[in-house]
């Protein structure tokens, strides 16, 4: 009886029955593919094919070709073709160009120095009130604190001269939620305006709710920079003088009659920019008004 012959044990082939064919074969990885990082300053890789680690100094164009710069620990510098081949914590990558910085948005400026409100509509006015004593002083707040002024729902009003101003103080009737702001013309040491003031601010209500500020000048145009108009300084006008029609003198402007008067206003009113073309002494009590007139109002 022959013996039966048991077949030889076969083992899968790894490799297939064609070694030649196109297909890949089941063993074989891909290679991986690496994430894109842009090549920002500073940002630490490995160069794969040898293995130089180092922070990012630059990105340049050179003979028409994308390189990046890198420096190690030691301060060495090498610079490779931008693209794949590097690593990131052991993970491939490939650097692509740096993006751009974003500017910030520069913030646009009032006359004033405060931030500009874009399309703001003006606020519903406010019960409180700034009083100035003229025109001029009323056109010059404007000019520079307008847009302020809106925003908070402020109205300025004119008094036309201050010696009536306790009077009109009374019929005002000033309260926590009706604050005034005042501000009169040469609040000096023992002036008028200063005598007026202290009367003011002794009336029953006034105080926390009404504050009278000034500045130095006989008049609000001296406030306005000398410079502005071509001058040093504005002149010393002899009392009995009336100190608009001394100022246009020395000007060398028209100054005949309230036509000339105005028109030389005009003229000064049309060299102020901004708060940095009228002197601290006015732009900070105005400064000081409106914040009197807007805390804790809601």
């Amino acid at each position: 009886m022959s013996a039966v012959s048991t077949p030889p044990a076969r083992f899968p082939d790894r490799y297939g029955a064609d070694v030649l064919s196109s297909g890949p074969p089941a063993h074989h990885r891909r290679r991986p593919v690496g994430r894109e990082v842009p090549a920002q300053r500073d940002l630490v890789i490995e160069e794969a094919s040898t293995g130089f680690t180092g922070a990012i100094t630059r990105v340049e164009k050179t003979a028409g070709e994308l390189i990046v710069e890198l420096e190690d620990g030691r301060g060495r510098r090498r610079t490779f073709p931008l693209g794949p081949g590097f690593m990131i914590d052991g993970q491939p990558v490939v650097l692509t160009r740096p993006q751009a910085a974003q500017k910030a948005p520069v913030r646009k400026r009032s006359a004033s120095g405060s931030v500009y409100v874009e399309g703001a509509k003006a606020r519903t006015a406010r019960a409180s009130r700034i009083w100035v004593e003229g025109t001029h002083d009323a056109e010059l707040v404007q000019k520079v604190w307008g847009h302020d002024l809106r925003i908070e729902g402020i109205v300025v009003e004119q008094l036309e001269g201050a010696d009536n101003l306790a009077e009109r103080v009374r019929e005002f009737g000033p309260s926590p939620g009706r604050r005034l702001g005042i501000l009169v013309d040469h609040l000096v040491k023992g002036s008028k305006e200063s005598r007026i003031a202290a009367e003011v601010m002794a009336l029953p209500g006034a105080r926390g709710n009404v504050t009278v500020l000034g500045h130095p000048y006989v008049d609000v145009w001296q406030a306005v920079k000398p410079a502005r108009v071509g001058l040093k300084e504005w002149p010393h006008i002899p009392k009995g003088t009336d100190i608009k029609v001394g100022s246009l003198a020395a000007l060398g402007w028209p100054h005949e009659d309230k036509a000339d008067i105005g028109l030389g206003w005009k003229r000064i009113l049309s060299t102020v920019r901004s708060y940095a073309d009228v002197e601290p002494t006015l732009s900070g009590r105005i400064e000081e008004l409106i914040d009197f007139v807007t805390v804790d109002q809601g």
